[in-house]
């Protein structure tokens, strides 16, 4: 009983400073190791740019987990920067944090540097973008499955057989980037599939939105009886919602496009840019996150052991399911 009362006593001090209330830490056989397990470590975070709603979201999520467990958080911002980033790995590397969370630019930049790290012993998790490199924990879209439907549905929508043209177009981001790569395969796979689909243009926007506004401008003008534009991020197909709408297309030629579910989108979805929008929801990915982090710490396994992930619920968000919860904004973290 003494050793019982001195237990939760050294635990009362922790919750103190963990902000954790004392009426927590009554030992259930789980809980006081939970915290001990969390105390004192150090996660560094090397996103693909701060300042862009998804990575805020995450940051802020980490950060109020972070204290409110006990540990730290560092970010190292490469600002879009592929070399900066790399840099930024290498840094960490050296210094040994408990855990390294990377937001990739791609899947190919930084898959060796993610092996050096696990080889070095330093848990590796991965968010939203995964590389080509397995690492110890990946929350974010599968994006295979994410491309996949939403090109499904444009086919669908345009197919002959329902009196459409059939003709679709598809702005591309960057052929590495995972969202773009597996969603120009799962375009393969279905365009086989539909063989009455004709795709007009396969042109990259760079994750730019005023180029896709140029190269959808021009693509439009083209194929006058288009009938839907596909995009792969939300930020860039912007420029498309534009495009169309100058051209007094909106509603006629619809935009399909994906991305993190911030209001902003939702807002597209209610004044007609984006017809059909499916939201892999950044602020799930962000407690997924914050859960991928708390398994690596429970778990205790050597780097790359036991690979797990979180793959995104999705969710279509469209005129007719538009809800005043369908998109979130920073507040909600």
């Amino acid at each position: 009983m003494k050793a019982f009362v001195k237990l939760i006593a050294g635990v009362a001090v922790a919750a103190f400073s963990w902000n954790i209330s004392l009426a927590d830490v009554l030992d259930d056989g789980q809980n006081v190791q939970y915290y001990q397990d969390m105390k004192g470590k150090k996660v560094v975070f090397v996103p693909q740019a701060a300042g862009i709603d998804n990575v805020e979201g995450y940051i802020t999520a980490m950060r109020k987990q972070a204290e409110a467990l006990g540990y730290t958080i560092d970010i190292r911002d490469p600002n879009w920067n592929t070399d900066l980033g790399a840099q930024a790995i290498s840094a960490a590397i050296n210094e040994k944090p408990d855990v390294l969370v990377v937001m990739n630019q791609d899947v190919q930049s930084y898959a060796r540097l993610l092996k050096q790290a696990m080889a070095a012993g330093i848990p590796v998790i991965q968010v939203q973008v995964k590389s080509v490199t397995t690492t110890d924990g990946y929350a974010g879209p599968e994006w295979y499955d994410v491309g996949y439907r939403n090109i499904k549905a444009a086919m669908e929508t345009c197919s002959p057989t329902k009196g459409k043209s059939g003709k679709i177009a598809i702005i591309q981001g960057t052929p590495t980037n995972p969202a773009n790569a597996y969603g120009m395969a799962a375009l393969e796979t279905l365009t086989a599939e539909n063989p009455d689909i004709k795709v007009v243009s396969t042109q990259a926007g760079d994750w730019d939105a005023t180029k896709a506004h140029g190269v959808a401008s021009t693509v439009i003008k083209q194929n006058p009886d288009l009938c839907a534009y596909i995009g792969f991020w939300d930020g860039q197909d912007i420029g498309v919602a534009a495009a169309i709408k100058e051209a007094g297309l909106t509603g006629k030629v619809l935009l399909f496009s994906s991305g993190g579910g911030n209001q902003s989108s939702c807002d597209q979805v209610k004044n007609g840019g984006f017809d059909y929008y499916l939201s892999y929801d950044a602020a799930g990915q962000a407690r997924d996150l914050n859960d991928a982090i708390k398994v690596v710490f429970q778990q205790k396994n050597a780097p790359g052991e036991k690979p797990f992930v979180f793959y995104s619920n999705v969710k279509i968000v469209t005129k007719e399911t538009l809800t005043p919860t369908s998109c979130w904004s920073k507040k909600d973290f």
